[in-house]
């Protein structure tokens, strides 16, 4: 059985607004974009003189525009975990990472966010997009726990502005950046278990959402957006199924693409608004960081007999979801 014992998120300070969307002169306002994804703010490691000067049309150069490194930005979301946790460095044993846009091929980008907090432990990436958090999670717990240390570290390091093309509003308008980590054990307990989790794919779609290396963002947006609501809904209701609380303590977070997205999904599934719980309006899609960063950002407010369903779809194509149960 896996614990979840801490869970910790970033958003770096640099702010994308409607506003600022609009001044870059694409086709789009305030109204348009709320209308389409319900999005009001985003967050970005970019310069904004940076994305107003160059549109981002060349992404090779975004490295060297951003206020953080993935490193940074992951350390600093594993550090709240850790400290929510009451463990230190020293306590991790094993760090995974993934998501959408690592910063080098190699090495692993765990082990630069290993390197950040002075970890000495065995690193690698495990990724699925912004599937990842649901991968890792089924991973970790479908091993041995013999196989697995006391505490395990997944960090999402999702600066994906820096894949975004500025001159395309809509891609522009959907993107920002975060960070979440988590730390699960096989063994020790905690306030909050998982459940049950699921995982699935359907690789004949890979080509409808990519990043090619040193690339923009693209995607197949109608056809992305029908296949991630109906995920959502079969996956939602697949958890429920395991769920052994009442409708009212069931709580439901979903991949942060975009708010029109998710409203669906909860009519669809019948998911009242106080057990919906979201940030995309305010963030943007994060990648495999927003549904993390929700729980996240969310950790002191559930309670004793909670049940929340987390449920994610990304590039692969690939979709999954977690249930966990809140014990105190």
């Amino acid at each position: 059985m896996m614990h979840l014992h801490g869970l910790g998120h970033f958003h770096p300070p640099n702010r994308l607004d409607n506003d600022f969307l609009a001044s870059l002169d694409i086709g789009t306002d305030e109204s348009w974009i709320l209308e389409r994804v319900g999005i009001r703010c985003r967050r970005t490691v970019l310069n904004l003189d940076y994305i107003a000067s160059t549109r981002n049309a060349d992404p090779r150069l975004a490295g060297a525009a951003s206020t953080h490194s993935n490193a940074q930005t992951g350390a600093a979301a594993a550090r709240m975990a850790m400290e929510r946790a009451g463990l230190e460095p020293k306590d991790i044993g094993m760090v995974w990472a993934g998501g959408c846009s690592p910063q080098h091929t190699i090495p692993a980008e765990a082990s630069k966010i290993a390197a950040e907090l002075g970890i000495q432990a065995p690193v690698l990436d495990i990724g699925s997009a912004c599937s990842t958090f649901a991968a890792q999670m089924h991973l970790a717990a479908g091993m041995r726990p013999e196989n697995l240390p006391d505490y395990l570290l997944l960090v999402s390091a999702e600066n994906n502005t820096r894949t975004v093309d500025y001159r395309d509003r809509a891609t522009a308008v959907l993107w920002g950046d975060a960070s979440s980590a988590a730390i699960v054990s096989p063994r020790v307990p905690s306030r909050m278990r998982v459940v049950q989790t699921t995982l699935a794919s359907d690789p004949a779609g890979w080509d409808k959402v990519t990043i090619p290396t040193g690339g923009h963002f693209i995607q197949q947006g109608r056809a992305v957006q029908g296949f991630a609501i109906r995920r959502t809904a079969e996956t939602l209701e697949l958890l429920r199924r395991h769920s052994q609380q009442s409708p009212e303590r069931f709580h439901f977070i979903g991949h942060q693409a975009n708010l029109l997205m998710l409203q669906n999904v909860c009519e669809r599934c019948g998911v009242p608004p106080e057990r919906h719980h979201f940030n995309v309006d305010e963030y943007g899609n994060t990648g495999a960081a927003g549904a993390p960063c929700v729980l996240s950002q969310n950790w002191e407010n559930f309670r004793e007999g909670d049940e929340i369903a987390l449920v994610v779809v990304g590039s692969g194509l690939t979709w999954g979801g977690v249930l966990l149960e809140v014990h105190g």
